[in-house]
């Protein structure tokens, strides 16, 4: 599957229906960086009047497990992806809409081109940060990527 917005938010609908449903969306992808959307609403809230922590992370972590797919696809190769640490950090409620975006494509793609030129497996620690309609940052995930190419 080629990864554009269109093709992965309908691959998500069949493959990740909790982050369908909750409002999450890739909005924009190219080699430099990702872009993922959520808009706060009933179902994707907490009891805080403010987006629930797991909604953003899924959003976060869509916006660099997509440069992964995206770069994996474009290689050829059978790679696995898997998240093997992450964290997260909130600074602010996150109400209206929210922007994920992760800047690191030039890093993955280098990512990829290591797991295939070693053979060994690779990690990279991803960030995505999280802002709202005035362009404040509400939270800050990182995630640590492990990719093995399969023999």
């Amino acid at each position: 599957m080629k990864v554009t917005p269109a093709r992965f938010n309908i691959f998500m609908f069949f493959k990740l229906p909790s982050a369908w449903w909750s409002g999450v969306r890739l909005h924009e992808i190219n080699s430099e960086k990702c872009i993922v959307k959520v808009r706060y609403r009933w179902i994707n809230q907490n009891p805080f009047k403010s987006m629930f922590w797991a909604i953003q992370g899924m959003a976060a972590e869509m916006t660099t497990g997509a440069f992964l797919t995206r770069e994996i696809e474009s290689s050829g190769y059978n790679i696995s992806m898997l998240v093997a640490n992450n964290t997260a950090k909130f600074t602010k409620k996150a109400t209206g809409k929210i922007r994920f975006v992760c800047d690191q494509g030039i890093e993955v793609k280098n990512l990829i081109k290591r797991a295939i030129t070693t053979g060994n497996g690779q990690t990279l620690w991803l960030n995505s940060k999280g802002y709202n309609e005035d362009n404040v940052m509400v939270s800050h995930f990182s995630f640590e990527w492990s990719v093995k190419l399969r023999k």
